[in-house]
């Protein structure tokens, strides 16, 4: 069976270790057939500083160097980019976008809204029930402006914030965001541009299936599957399950791309 992992990150991110080519020698030791490294390019830092610059000629030079994975029988290694808010300046989104060996986009929010300080969502207040409804509405009113843009092929980690929303009085769960939810597929959708189920190495799988029961029957096709690895050992993880689950939601096709083309694989 072929299986894709389309958000990884090497060394090239603020927050990864390893070079390209060990994510890809992990990526064929775990059987994949195709793994993009998607590194990390926000508009605003951890803390909310706002930055503008991606150092292109740091990933080329990763890229390059991996160069014996790029294009070996069974297995390609892809290069990528997680861009996270450009709608806030979209001139340096399109500089940034212009590269002509970017092979895919992955659209990201990982910070509230410079309104509320710009913080990484890992950093914010989850103290309350109330706490994450305001931050889950933050959080879907910047994806909305996202949506909107041509900065990005898939909208990464559409969850992402309740990753860590454990509050003292309950769970938080996506009730109450269906309309959101829907128009921002619809959006996608629309612009031609698609989903992604993020596995956040392994610990997010059954999560997925009821957005992408909604994406499907909107009647959105381009999915991408990815790890989050940061690391070679979390590379993969949860990818094979989440294939299943694109199954089950009745999805033939996973997408990978090729200079930010989409192109469909049959899911066997």
């Amino acid at each position: 069976m072929f299986l894709s992992d389309y958000h990884s990150h090497s060394l090239v991110s603020f927050d990864g270790k390893f070079p390209m080519i060990d994510m890809a020698q992990a990526a064929v030791a775990g059987g994949l057939n195709e793994l993009c490294i998607t590194d990390h390019c926000d508009f605003l830092d951890e803390n909310g500083v706002p930055v503008r610059t991606y150092d292109w000629d740091k990933a080329l030079a990763e890229y390059d160097a991996a160069d014996g994975f790029h294009s070996r029988t069974g297995f390609s290694l892809r290069l990528g980019l997680e861009l996270g808010m450009p709608y806030l300046d979209p001139a340096v989104a399109e500089r940034i976008c212009a590269q002509p060996r970017l092979d895919f986009v992955l659209g990201s929010v990982h910070n509230q809204s410079p309104e509320r300080g710009g913080v990484d969502f890992y950093y914010a207040d989850y103290s309350t029930a109330a706490a994450c409804r305001e931050a889950l509405d933050d959080y879907f009113a910047s994806l909305a402006l996202l949506a909107e843009t041509d900065f990005y092929d898939v909208l990464a980690h559409i969850i992402y914030p309740l990753r860590y929303m454990k509050p003292a009085d309950g769970p938080v769960t996506l009730e109450g965001y269906e309309d959101r939810l829907d128009a921002l597929l619809r959006t996608a959708i629309g612009r031609g541009r698609g989903m992604e189920v993020n596995t956040w190495c392994g610990r997010t799988l059954e999560d997925w299936m009821p957005l992408l029961k909604r994406y499907r029957a909107l009647r959105g096709e381009i999915v991408t599957v990815g790890s989050d690895a940061h690391a070679p050992d979390n590379v993969g993880k949860g990818v094979p399950q989440a294939f299943e689950l694109l199954r089950e939601a009745g999805f033939r096709y996973v997408t990978v791309f090729r200079r930010r083309k989409p192109e469909f694989i049959p899911i066997i």
